[in-house]
């Protein structure tokens, strides 16, 4: 126990914690920075690139007038390196808003590098999460707290950055793990995005990222209806799972009150990111079936 609580300790120490917190500095880096961010990223999608969303209503919604406490976790492709901030800067949507702005899990050794970068990062409302750390990590309490809050949070549940147009990989577990451990189930809204991947190419400039994204590309994003999980009935079937022996134990916690172990629990989860996988992919079929039209 000593020695897990001096890992969490190091770790929030690394990576600055105490700079997200709202009312660091009477909330004005946040303000100074998701503002300037967010200027940044409108312009981009509003002047300088050509932008189509589909279904904006539908994020618009939730973001500004779900119920109290109920928290949403919103879920996306990758891209590109700048999907987040850049897909929240359409026209209409507040994304300079430092109150109504979505928390975002990001790669830890991308953009907790330097005292400098997270600083930075964390102003944003960036939670980072450590590569390989697994999904009982102490950064996904911090992902928790957002949602036990009733806040918002984005995730790109693929892992990482895929430019090549396949279909949805397989999806991380963590995001199912944040929405069964959340004290209110989440709202769930898939959003699925394709344009970034030339507005910031990964290898076009001499082989690497160009300096600046880049102009008069056309970007497209549509946004799904929310993913519904009937959360009792998945838990109670779970439950009667039988012993899988086959894989390495990572050592779990138990789920109460359910009693949901470690094998138990992997079958939850992959049976939600299968919904939700399927789900963005056939978002992702729609997108590009009207792209050809």
């Amino acid at each position: 126990m000593e020695a897990s609580a001096d890992a969490a300790t190091a770790a929030a120490a690394r990576t600055l914690r105490w700079a997200g917190r709202a009312g660091h500095l009477g909330g004005v880096p946040r303000a100074a920075v998701i503002g300037a961010i967010g200027t940044v990223a409108k312009a981009y999608m509003t002047l300088l690139n050509t932008t189509t969303v589909h279904n904006a209503d539908a994020l618009h919604r939730v973001v500004k007038s779900r119920p109290p406490g109920t928290p949403l976790l919103t879920v996306s492709n990758h891209m590109s390196t700048i999907d987040d901030p850049f897909m929240w800067g359409f026209k209409g949507f507040p994304i300079t808003d430092a109150k109504l702005a979505r928390w975002v899990l990001t790669a830890e050794d991308i953009c907790f590098r330097n005292a400098f970068m997270s600083y930075m990062f964390r102003v944003g409302k960036c939670v980072p999460i450590t590569r390989g750390a697994g999904i009982y990590q102490e950064h996904m309490n911090e992902a928790l707290e957002v949602l036990s809050t009733g806040g918002w949070l984005h995730s790109f549940p693929e892992g990482k950055v895929a430019q090549d147009h396949q279909p949805i990989r397989r999806l991380k577990w963590g995001t199912a793990n944040l929405i069964v451990r959340a004290p209110v189930t989440p709202i769930v809204l898939p959003i699925i995005h394709t344009g970034f991947e030339k507005v910031m190419p990964e290898k076009s400039f001499f082989g690497r990222r160009p300096p600046l994204p880049l102009c008069g590309k056309e970007i497209q994003i549509i946004v799904g209806e929310p993913v519904e999980f009937d959360l009792p009935s998945l838990k109670q079937e779970a439950a009667t799972i039988p012993q899988d022996t086959s894989f390495e134990r990572k050592g779990w916690p138990t789920i109460t009150p359910e009693g949901l172990d470690e094998a138990a629990q992997r079958w939850l989860y992959q049976k939600m990111s299968d919904k939700i996988r399927s789900v963005m992919e056939g978002l992702r079929e729609t997108l590009l079936n009207q792209k050809q039209h």
